[in-house]
């Protein structure tokens, strides 16, 4: 039998045989679903089949992720099944989503809520929610505090290869080929004796000599004398290395540097160190070190190692755990002195440099954020696993160019390696599971016969944290408490929606160390990109609009909300900020709905500033800038034309729309169906909605070189008033896109593709359709139908048009391909083109704004004011779109915080209090507006 029952006394083998007379305990193996790279499995075939021969039912829930195939589960006598509920014990490696725990189930995984870690709490809520008994791995140790379950060696194997060829990349940078460059990334690798024979490889060519003279002899430190560092010790192994001890470091070091050109047998291999408490821990009032003492009271030391190892390490593997009140390795300051440039060698040239500093590289295995490493303050990934840290700048930025010390901090190491890590850890893990197999979650923690091992990692049971971790509560009430007593002085922002626009809104404000923000996002990847970027920001997953409740305690934390949401959101939300007197900014249009909330508004006491972007937004601003200035002189306004539109930069126009999206599809598509009222020359045009809007296009040649076209957008008639331009004769603003848009849009209007009604075929509880019998529906022609019979059907309701045929066959409109789910047509036709037309890698837009103000002076002259507004987007920055709407919202944002708008009820940007700073602030974030006259007489 297993080694649960060779550790239990005679009662509790009686009591699980019993429990086996009685039932069949049925294990399952979860999906791991929290992260692309995830593909370990708790418990390998081999483990299944011997539980299977026991008499034990596995279920493993399908996943074509695992590395492991489903077939050699099967083959151990394991069943592949979706759902899991028979099981009395749900295995994992990492954390569920919270939406799929199971009520009063054994669960065991990696919960990283020991120390009542902010992100992992709402798991941990819904655990004692549902009543769910968690066995943690991290806590199965045994008497001496060795944990007895853990992938340590193979976080320590991937993490050394990694890093070695981050060397190899930084090296690069730094103007030097080297072996390190023949070394890939650890999952490259099928299992690691092929990563040992690549770093084999690459040590033989250091043995040649191959290592260039000029960067001196390597040094490797090894923090730790654990699995993660015996792990990565048998990697560096593979290079032709000399361990030396940690007071010999510094003395291999110096005489390398000084001395290359004459010890050249020391750039033949390179040196390793490994470095227990005993090397950099001293009490702080005698400068010795105590075993005991230290275990009973770390506060009391200090680390030496920034001044006697560090300044002569070229590369650290950190994997040490750190707690709190126990010494850091470094902090920021020892960084900065640490990058300090080294003094000249003597045969250095401009085609051989010499290393800035000796500390080149930290590989924190641990990745433990803000921990041992001090400014290790977020942790790479498997995708970007490389960052540089500028000590001086204090700033992390994605890559292995610049100032600085490579840093690679990848806290899920083991899934790089899959197989061999999951045999590894079910080798460990397995002796336990019996145990905690043989129990219901429901049952008393009490009733339980546990061993010391599997009940001390028990962290909560039948709705309650288990005695051994009720700290973790009163952890988190002294840190919202310390929160609390930080955000005194400081400014709490919400934002909603972590989209394209959010980056500008989040970089401009993050500048003021004394505001906080939240951002709260159903998007999670998008969410967990911006954790990594900006510090002084907190995330919050969650769909507002399902979770009114939860919208409105968050509200109520903070002093401002900044909602990026879709405009059909921001009449809840306002109504969330007027209960809880919250003020509100946003950049969309100020709807009807919104405008109903008005004395509402103003009852609370509170600002809702809304068309704060591009347009709305800018084009407000530049308008009422010169339409004021004017009036000042006496004249009066004539005329007023403004069109905006937001297109792909030309070089990128190439497809038959001349357009990519950078916003809602379906808005844009929408957009072409409105109806839209504007006045010319004193009479009121009116276009109905269906699409009558595109035959209103109009050619603009202003920026002849772009080829434009532009059509009436909504109602213009109704900023006459709010503009102070009751005396215009013409009054039009306007969407502008490429020439040629507008006729492929007729061509999708034709064919009934631009219709928001209801499509229930198209319902993800329906069976799939494709593009072509969607078309053969709408043209009207039974199926199955040829491409040729169904080309010539749409060609004739295109009326014989080819262009718009030729856009329909580029889309794919009359392949195979299926047709996305959605509540409509043009729902649908939107996620298409959301994949179809995206910007690509290094693709960027650009925004083209032109207002035209006619004006008549006192002395009867006539003068045209020509306001152009042109930006063009970061190829590796921010979207034209996000910076000119993402920057005037940020921008006002702060002003309501700084008391420089304290107007209360709604506020667009009409008024000079407001839009002066805006725009003198959008200039130095590089939006600039040129304007020029023409004098008539």
């Amino acid at each position: 039998m297993l080694r649960a029952f060779s550790h239990t006394n005679g009662r509790c083998a009686f009591h699980h045989a019993k429990c086996w007379h009685h039932r069949k305990s049925v294990l399952a193996i979860r999906r791991e679903d929290v992260n692309a790279w995830e593909r370990r499995a708790p418990l390998a075939p081999k483990h299944v089949k011997e539980l299977t021969q026991m008499g034990y039912k596995v279920l493993v829930q399908p996943s074509n992720r695992r590395a492991i195939h489903e077939k050699d589960y099967i083959k151990a006598g394991g069943i592949i099944q979706e759902d899991i509920s028979e099981a009395s014990l749900i295995v994992g490696v990492k954390r569920p989503p919270e939406d799929k725990l199971i009520p009063k189930k054994n669960y065991a995984f990696f919960s990283h809520t020991i120390k009542a870690q902010e992100a992992n709490m709402p798991l941990l809520d819904e655990i004692l929610r549902q009543e769910i008994r968690l066995f943690d791995y991290e806590k199965m140790v045994d008497h001496k505090g060795m944990r007895v379950v853990a992938f340590g060696k193979w976080a320590g194997v991937a993490g050394m290869i990694n890093i070695l060829h981050g060397l190899g990349l930084r090296f690069l940078a730094l103007g030097h080929h080297t072996p390190f460059m023949h070394i890939g990334m650890a999952h490259n690798y099928r299992n690691s004796s092929q990563a040992v024979q690549a770093v084999r490889d690459a040590g033989y060519e250091i043995s040649l000599g191959l290592m260039p003279k000029s960067v001196g002899p390597l040094t490797f430190v090894f923090t730790g004398t654990g699995n993660v560092s015996k792990g990565a010790q048998e990697m560096f192994n593979a290079l032709p290395c000399e361990f030396v001890e940690p007071h010999e470091l510094k003395e291999v070091s110096r005489s390398g540097a000084i001395f290359f050109f004459f010890l050249t047998s020391d750039l033949r291999k390179v040196y390793g160190t490994v470095l227990s408490r005993h090397h950099h821990l001293v009490r702080k009032r005698d400068g010795l070190y105590d075993p005991v003492d230290y275990d009973k009271h770390p506060e009391l030391y200090t680390s030496r190692f920034s001044t006697d190892i560090a300044p002569y390490t070229t590369c650290l593997i950190n994997g040490i755990y750190w707690e709190q009140h126990t010494p850091r390795l470094l902090s920021r300051q020892d960084a900065q002195k640490l990058l300090v440039p080294v003094r000249s060698a003597a045969g250095a040239t401009e085609g051989c440099p010499e290393l800035p500093h000796k500390l080149l590289a930290i590989c924190d295995i641990s990745a433990d954020t803000g921990g041992s490493i001090e400014f290790m303050t977020e942790c790479t990934t498997i995708d970007s696993p490389f960052c540089m840290y500028d000590a001086d700048q204090h700033i992390i930025h994605d890559s292995v160019e610049g100032s600085g010390i490579l840093m690679c901090s990848i806290d899920n190491l083991p899934a790089q390696l899959p197989i061999e890590a999951t045999e590894y850890f079910g080798d460990m893990l397995f002796p336990y599971i019996e145990e905690m197999l043989l129990s219901e979650g429901s049952e008393p923690l009490e009733s339980q016969n546990y061993s010391s091992i599997v009940r001390d990692a028990v962290i909560a049971s039948n709705g309650s944290l288990t005695a051994k971790y009720e700290y973790i509560q009163k952890l988190r009430e002294s840190r919202e408490y310390a929160q609390s007593l930080k955000m005194g002085n400081k400014k709490r922002v919400l934002l909603l929606g972590s989209g394209y626009v959010s980056g500008p809104v989040l970089e401009y404000l993050t500048r003021d160390s004394n505001v906080d923000i939240t951002v709260a996002s159903v998007m999670k990847e998008q969410l967990e990109q911006l954790m990594k970027k900006y510090s002084n920001v907190t995330s919050v997953h969650i769909d507002v609009i399902k979770h009114e409740e939860k919208l409105s305690s968050l509200v109520k934390k903070h002093d401002l909300v900044i909602s990026l949401l879709p405009y059909s959101a921001h009449p809840l939300v306002a109504k969330k900020c007027i209960d809880n007197k919250v003020n509100l900014v946003t950049a969309s249009y100020l709807t009807p709905a919104m405008k109903e909330l008005q004395e509402s508004v103003e009852a609370a006491g509170i600002t809702v500033i809304s068309e704060m972007g591009l347009d709305p937004g800018l084009d407000h601003m530049l308008a009422m800038e010169c339409i004021d200035k004017a009036k000042e002189v006496g004249a009066t306004v004539v005329s007023y034309t403004s069109f905006c539109g937001g297109l792909p930069a030309p070089e990128h126009s190439d497809n038959p729309l001349r357009y990519k999206f950078s916003w809602s599809p379906q808005g844009v598509l929408l957009n072409t169906v409105q109806s839209a009222t504007y006045l010319k020359n004193g009479e009121i045009i009116n276009i109905p909605a269906g699409g009558a809007l595109l035959d209103s296009v109009t050619p603009m040649d202003f920026f002849p070189g772009l080829n434009l076209e532009g059509f009436p957008n909504r109602d213009s008639t109704k900023y006459a008033e709010p503009y102070g331009i009751q005396t215009a004769h013409t009054l039009l603003r306007g969407t502008l896109r490429y020439k040629g848009y507008s006729k492929t849009m007729g061509g999708f209007v034709k064919l009934g593709l631009i219709n928001p009604d209801p499509y229930p075929l198209l319902s993800s509880t329906m069976p799939p359709l494709t593009w072509k019998e969607l078309m053969c529906k709408l043209v009207g022609i039974k199926l199955p139908a040829e491409y040729h019979v169904l080309k010539e059907a749409v060609f004739s309701k295109l009326e014989k048009d080819k262009s718009q045929l030729e856009a329909v066959e580029w889309l794919g409109l009359l392949g195979d391909e299926p047709v996305p789910a959605a509540d409509s047509i043009v729902g649908a036709l939107a996620k298409h083109m959301e994949m179809k037309l995206p910007f690509g890698t290094g693709e960027r837009d650009m925004i083209v704004m032109r207002n035209e103000i006619g004006l008549r002076h006192p002395s009867g002259h006539l003068e045209d004011k020509f306001i152009d507004l042109v930006v063009y987007g970061d190829n590796k920055g921010y979207s034209a779109m996000a910076k000119t709407v993402g920057y005037p919202t940020a921008i006002a944002a702060k002003m309501v915080l700084d008391g420089e708008i304290d107007a209360k009820g709604m506020v667009i940007p009409l008024t000079k209090n407001v839009y002066g700073p805006i725009l003198e602030r959008v200039r130095a974030e590089g939006i600039v507006y040129s304007t020029r006259s023409v004098i008539k007489q």
